[in-house]
C-alpha cells in the first residue's frame, strides 16, 4: 500500500484510477427522538466536503463516511437501513465486502436511534470517536472496533487530539433545541478544542425530516460552504439564514405593525421603487397587500401566511414577524436590496 500525492491511496486489489479522497474531518451524526429528525455536521480540511461525506434519508437513517471516503457506506448503508437492518447490521455488512476497511472511518445511525461507529487501523491519527449511549458517558470508540450506542456519534482523524471528539459529545448532549443546533453546537465546541491538524476549509449541515423541508422536501436543512478560512463560523451565518428564508418563523416573534413600523416600511418601499404612495403610517388592506407583495419579492415566502391570515375587517391587528422586519432594515442599510 502506497501513499500518493493530492491525499490519494493506492487500496488492495483496487486499480489506480479508483481512489478514495482523503477526507481528514470530524463530524457528528444525530437523531432526535421527538421529531425523528436525522442529521450529519461536518468540517474538513477538504474542499467541498457536502457531496462526500454527509448522507441522510429521511426515516431510514443518517451516514458520515470520511478518512479515505468510501460511499458504499453511505449508499448502500442507507439501503440496508431502509430494508430493516439497524446502523450496526448495515455497518457490519459493508465493512466485510470493503478490503480498504482499515482506512475508512464511519458514523451511522438508524431511525430508532441506534448508533454505531468504525475507525480503520490505517486511519492518520490521532483518530477515533465518541459514540453516545442511553446511560452514562458517551463510549470512546477506538481504531479497529466497531462501537455502538444511541442517539449520536461523533468521529474525526487527522485530529489535533482526543479532546476533539470528546468536546463535541459533551456539547451534543448539553445543548437543548433542534437538532440542527445541537449538532452545530458539537461542530463549534470540536474546533474549539483544537479540531483538525492540518486546519479548516469546508463544512456542512444535513437535516432530514419527512416533508418537513421547503414544498414538502425531505431535506429540511441543507447548507454547505465549499471554502471559506473560517467554515463552521460561516455554516452558523448560513443556518441563521436558512431559518429566516426556510421556516415559517414562531408566533412568539410576530409583533403588531404600529404606525412607526408602518411608516419605516412604506419610507424603505419608497426608497427601493416599490412604492410611490403616502408614508403617513396607515395599516389597512393596501398596506397589507403591499406588504405581502413586498415579502415575496425579498424571498420571505415561508412567512407569508401569518400575514396573509390576518382580516383587517374583522378587527384583526397586522403583524410582522420581527426577525424578518430586522433582516429588511439590515438589508436596507447595506443596500443589498434587489431592483424591481
Amino acid at each position: 500500500m502506497s501513499c500518493l500525492g493530492l491525499g490519494l491511496v493506492l487500496l488492495p486489489g483496487r486499480p489506480a484510477g479508483e481512489h478514495a479522497p482523503l477526507v481528514a474531518t470530524f463530524s457528528i451524526v444525530g437523531y432526535d427522538s421527538e421529531t425523528g429528525e436525522l442529521g450529519v455536521a461536518v468540517q474538513s480540511k477538504f474542499p467541498n466536503v457536502r457531496p462526500i461525506v454527509p448522507w441522510a434519508q429521511a426515516g431510514v437513517g443518517a451516514v458520515a463516511t470520511q478518512s479515505y471516503a468510501e460511499l458504499d457506506y453511505a449508499l448502500k448503508g442507507l439501503a440496508l437501513m431502509a430494508n430493516g437492518a439497524t446502523a450496526e447490521e448495515a455497518l457490519r455488512i459493508v465493512l466485510r465486502e470493503d478490503a480498504g476497511r482499515e482506512l475508512r472511518q464511519v458514523g451511522i445511525v438508524d431511525a430508532q436511534g441506534n448508533a454505531a461507529s468504525w475507525t480503520g487501523t490505517a486511519c492518520f491519527p490521532w483518530a477515533g470517536g465518541r459514540v453516545g449511549q442511553q446511560e452514562g458517558n458517551a463510549k470512546a470508540a477506538t481504531p479497529g472496533m466497531v462501537v455502538t450506542g444511541y442517539g449520536y456519534t461523533a468521529q474525526g482523524n487527522i485530529l489535533v487530539s482526543e479532546e476533539t471528539v470528546v468536546a463535541m459529545a459533551r456539547a451534543f448532549e448539553a445543548t437543548q433545541g433542534p437538532l440542527a443546533e445541537r449538532l452545530l453546537a458539537a461542530l463549534k465546541a470540536g474546533q474549539e478544542a483544537g479540531g483538525d491538524r492540518r486546519g479548516q476549509q469546508s463544512a456542512a449541515l444535513l437535516v432530514v425530516r419527512k416533508g418537513a423541508g421547503y414544498d414538502g422536501l425531505d431535506n429540511y436543512i441543507d447548507l454547505s460552504v465549499y471554502d471559506h478560512p473560517r467554515p463552521i463560523e460561516e455554516l452558523m451565518r448560513l443556518y441563521e439564514l436558512n431559518k429566516l428564508y426556510f421556516s415559517p418563523g414562531r408566533p412568539e416573534d410576530l409583533i403588531p405593525v404600529t404606525p412607526e413600523i408602518a411608516r419605516e416600511l412604506q419610507q424603505i418601499w419608497k426608497e427601493r421603487g416599490f412604492y410611490d404612495g403616502p408614508v403617513n403610517g396607515v395599516v389597512d388592506a393596501t398596506f397589507q397587500r403591499i406588504l405581502i407583495d413586498f415579502m415575496g419579492w425579498e424571498n420571505y415566502d415561508m412567512r407569508i401566511p401569518a400575514v396573509e391570515a390576518v382580516n383587517l375587517a374583522a378587527g384583526d391587528t397586522l403583524k410582522i414577524d420581527r426577525v424578518m422586519l430586522e433582516h429588511i432594515r439590515q438589508v436596507h442599510r447595506e443596500g443589498r436590496w434587489i431592483p424591481r
